[in-house]
């Protein structure tokens, strides 16, 4: 396959080479997006909330490639996946393990899937995503019955849900850099399946030893989708609804853990602890059944600067050295040959040690170093209020039930799905008004400039007013940004102080109601501006900020208890609430410094994040 397919009409992006398996090389121009003049701009925004229910122009596929025949059945089909300037790839020359069994074929440029198809593959990794949270807190209610049937202690037990949250923040910079070399995919296929086997081994194990093990490799296995996750969604979803994707596709690793305790609190009064843990593997077994069938490859690899293949010469060539032919001579030795082996087995110990390691050097480029702070301090404090929750209305005056303690997650619930349905889409668009504030500054000083100058200026205004519009990943921080990080800590303020008083129930779902909006609302901002501040990285970023941010989730884990049984709910949230209303200058840095940051990183002044 030699043509380049060209990107959608309504956008100016980063050409995507041809070949399934071709290599880029991330410009510096990277770090700008680029979109259409207004007038092109509000009717593909309007094109695109209008018809969102519908495939927008989608022709009959003409051709297929060589080799495979066209039927009228498959022509309507492929017709409802791609688009007619979509090149399909053969399915003997696809990517990933078993892809030849995906029902969605692989195409050369992911940004030219249909609106359906990209809905559909969305659906699929946020499915996924939701599999390593769900399985942190789905043991919550079976706590108490694992110690008991056990015989282990409860500090014992609790590090069981500890450990896992340390695989899981860990296992993701493994995860992500090896699917920069393999590919999407076949990690996806690869960690799934391990998470299937260590949930089933969780389900049988004799001892507190034996479960603690499989519970941290099974949070290792499902990490993966958080991280990949996000470099699929970046990678399909053009940067002007980028936003709206990603608060999409992060329902799934934010209402896991809010509706699991409800499963697990069902299951376990039912049939016992471990019926949780088969549910966890069944539900493994569906997420690689739905990787298999409708989740194609769609990551485009960056070119490697310096080819890590190494040319050793075979036995026979060293005998034709020596044997000589005129003046040929020997140049190649048999310990040559040893030291280019020894050099290959380097390679590969640095793929596996030492380069999953590097992404965490992302963090020394300051908007990630921010971002990532931002999105740790809510995600602390959410599982900080999970173990709050668990532990407060089970005594008195609450005295709940299992069961009832389970609904209680709900109101975070109700307010995730809210935020990530009308938060991110809120995101695109204060990201389009700011670049548009931006452009429209840049025409007036050009038309001052060209008054001034008797029109010699070598800015033409109107050709600047028509010019694409330039997207910047600091823009998406504007009155969302100011309203989360207020709202989500003055909400855990008002939820430690109310159970501590023991106020009426529903007051205290209020304010976790509000905790799920605005803490949303950080995770979708977070989370899409590393996806644009790395390009190419986007994976490796995001395990960056799983690795920070579950860190403060395990480290949160194990300090409540102990702090909420010292000082109460009520001081404790109040710490928090002041830590995190301090941290709202995390804002205001971005929007003052960050277009400076960002154009360093252009110019490559910040060479570790190439």
């Amino acid at each position: 396959m030699t043509s380049e397919s060209p990107p959608r009409p309504d956008t100016n992006v980063t050409p995507i080479p041809a070949s399934p398996i071709a290599t880029t090389s991330t410009s510096p121009q990277q770090y700008l997006h680029t979109s259409p003049s207004d007038h092109s701009l509000k009717d593909t925004s309007s094109h695109h909330s209008d018809n969102d229910e519908k495939d927008a122009d989608i022709v009959p596929i003409s051709s297929l490639p060589p080799g495979e025949p066209i039927t009228p059945v498959m022509s309507r089909v492929l017709s409802r996946i791609v688009t007619s300037t979509a090149g399909i790839v053969p399915r003997n020359k696809r990517r990933g393990l078993l892809s030849s069994l995906c029902v969605i074929p692989e195409i050369e440029n992911p940004f030219t899937y249909s609106r359906l198809t990209k809905k559909l593959i969305t659906l699929v990794v946020a499915f996924a995503a939701a599999s390593a949270p769900m399985a942190s807190a789905i043991l919550f209610p079976a706590l108490s019955q694992i110690s008991k049937e056990m015989g282990a202690t409860q500090t014992e037990t609790n590090l069981s849900v500890a450990l896992y949250m340390l695989g899981m923040a860990v296992f993701p910079l493994w995860w992500s850099s090896f699917s920069e070399r393999v590919g999407y995919r076949t990690i996806f296929m690869i960690s799934f399946s391990l998470y299937v086997v260590c949930n089933i081994c969780c389900a049988v194990s004799v001892n507190i030893g034996m479960f603690i093990a499989f519970r941290v490799f099974s949070g290792a296995s499902a990490a993966s989708a958080q991280t990949i996750g996000a470099g699929v969604i970046s990678s399909i979803w053009e940067v002007h609804e980028r936003g709206r994707w990603m608060g999409i596709f992060y329902l799934g690793p934010l209402m896991g853990p809010l509706l699991s305790p409800i499963i697990g609190g069902a299951l376990t009064s039912s049939y016992g602890w471990r019926s949780t843990l088969w549910f966890l593997a069944a539900f493994g077994a569906l997420v690689v059944t739905c990787i298999i069938f409708f989740q194609p490859e769609t990551y485009k690899p960056k070119a490697k600067l310096i080819s890590e293949k190494s040319t050793v010469p075979d036995d026979s060539s060293i005998i034709d050295a020596e044997a000589g032919h005129g003046n040929l001579q020997r140049t190649t030795s048999r310990g040559s040959v040893i030291k280019q082996r020894s050099s290959q087995w380097m390679t590969t110990l640095k793929i596996l040690l030492v380069d999953p390691l590097r992404s965490l050097g992302f963090i020394r480029f300051p908007p990630v170093l921010i971002t990532v702070y931002w999105a740790s301090l809510a995600f602390g404090a959410l599982y900080i209020l999970n173990v709050s929750i668990q532990k407060t209305f089970a005594k008195p005056p609450y005295n709940f039930s299992t069961i009832i303690i389970g609904l209680m997650y709900l109101p975070n619930s109700i307010g995730y799905f809210i935020t990530s349905v009308a938060g991110g889409k809120w995101n695109d668009i204060i990201m389009r008004q700011a670049a548009q504030h931006r452009r429209a500054r840049e025409v007036r000083e050009a038309r001052l400039a060209a008054s001034s100058m008797d029109g010699n200026s070598t800015v033409d205004p109107e050709e600047l007013q028509n010019s694409p519009l330039q997207y910047r990943p600091e823009d998406r921080m504007g009155l969302n940004a100011w309203i989360a990080g207020c709202l989500f800590p003055l909400a855990l303020l008002m939820y430690g102080w109310v159970v501590q008083e023991g106020v009426f129930w529903f007051v205290s779902c209020i304010a976790t109601f509000l905790f799920g909006i605005g803490s949303m609302l950080v995770f979708s901002v977070a989370t899409t501006m590393l996806t644009e501040f790395v390009p190419g990285r986007s994976a490796s970023a995001v395990a960056v900020n799983n690795f920070f941010r579950n860190i403060c989730s395990c480290v949160g884990g194990i300090i409540a208890e102990p702090i909420i049984s010292a000082i109460g709910n009520g001081w404790l949230f109040t710490i928090i609430c002041g830590v995190g209303l301090m941290s709202c200058a995390s804002v205001g840095i971005m929007q003052k410094w960050g277009p400076m940051w960002r154009e360093k990183a252009m110019r490559g002044e910040y060479p570790f994040l190439q």
